[in-house]
C-alpha cells in the first residue's frame, strides 16, 4: 500500500508538470570539467598490518559530457558519460600502480525553475563503473586484481544560469558510490574499497 500511494504521488507530480513550449526542444548537451574527490575507504588487511582507509585512489579532474532530454519542463532524464580515466593508488602512501575506470551514469532530475533564469535542479539515478586496464603491485605480496565492474546509487544537485536564448553556465555536484574487492592473483579476497567519490563541476550547456 505504502508503494502505491508513492507511485500514485509521483505520477500526480508528473501529470502536474509544466509541459514544454512548442519553441523548446527536448534536448540540451551540457560539457563540464569536473574533479573527482574519492571518499577512500578502504577494509583493514591486518595480515599485513595495514589499517582500514589506507588504500588511496589519486584525484583527478577529467572532461565529462552528458545529453539530456526533458519529458516536461521540470523533468529530465541525464546520461552522464566520459572516457576512460586513469588512477593513481596508493597503499599508507607508497605507490603501488594504476588502474582505469569508465563510470557512465544515468540520473533522473527534477528542475524547480524552468523558465528563470537560474534554474536549480536535483537528480537521482544509478552509476556502473567499467574498472580494466589493473596494474597493480604490492613489494612481497604480488599483484592485485580489482573488480571488473561496480553499480551504485547516484545523487546530484546543481544549476543551469542562462547567459542567452540557448547557452547556459552549469555547476554541478555528484556523489556515486562505487566500491571493488581487492583480490591476489589466485583470487583470494584481501580488502574491499568503496571510491564512493564527489565530484563538481563546471562547464557550459547548449538547449537545441
Amino acid at each position: 500500500m505504502k508503494h502505491m500511494f508513492t507511485l500514485a504521488a509521483l505520477a500526480a507530480t508528473l501529470v502536474a508538470a509544466t509541459p514544454l513550449k512548442a519553441e523548446d526542444s527536448p534536448w540540451m548537451i551540457r560539457v563540464r570539467a569536473v574533479a573527482i574527490e574519492p571518499a577512500n575507504k578502504s577494509d583493514a588487511i591486518p595480515a599485513l598490518e595495514v589499517p582500514a582507509d589506507a588504500i588511496h585512489v589519486s584525484t583527478k579532474t577529467i572532461p565529462e559530457v552528458d545529453f539530456s532530454y526533458f519529458f516536461t519542463a521540470h523533468c529530465s532524464a541525464e546520461l552522464i558519460l566520459t572516457y576512460p580515466q586513469q588512477h593513481t593508488v596508493t597503499l599508507m602512501g607508497t605507490d603501488i600502480g594504476t588502474f582505469k575506470h569508465l563510470p557512465p551514469t544515468l540520473t533522473a532530475q527534477y528542475h524547480f525553475l524552468p523558465t528563470s533564469a537560474f534554474n536549480p535542479y536535483v537528480g537521482v539515478g544509478v552509476n556502473l563503473t567499467l574498472i580494466s586496464s589493473v596494474n597493480l603491485a604490492v613489494p612481497g605480496v604480488g599483484a592485485l586484481k580489482l573488480s571488473s565492474s561496480s553499480v551504485g546509487a547516484a545523487a546530484q544537485i546543481g544549476a543551469d544560469i542562462q547567459l542567452a536564448p540557448k547557452w547556459f553556465l552549469n555547476v554541478d555536484a555528484k556523489y556515486v558510490q562505487i566500491k571493488s574487492d581487492v583480490d591476489l592473483a589466485n583470487g583470494t579476497k584481501v580488502s574491499a574499497v568503496k571510491v564512493d567519490p564527489m565530484l563538481f563541476g563546471v562547464g557550459v550547456g547548449y538547449r537545441f
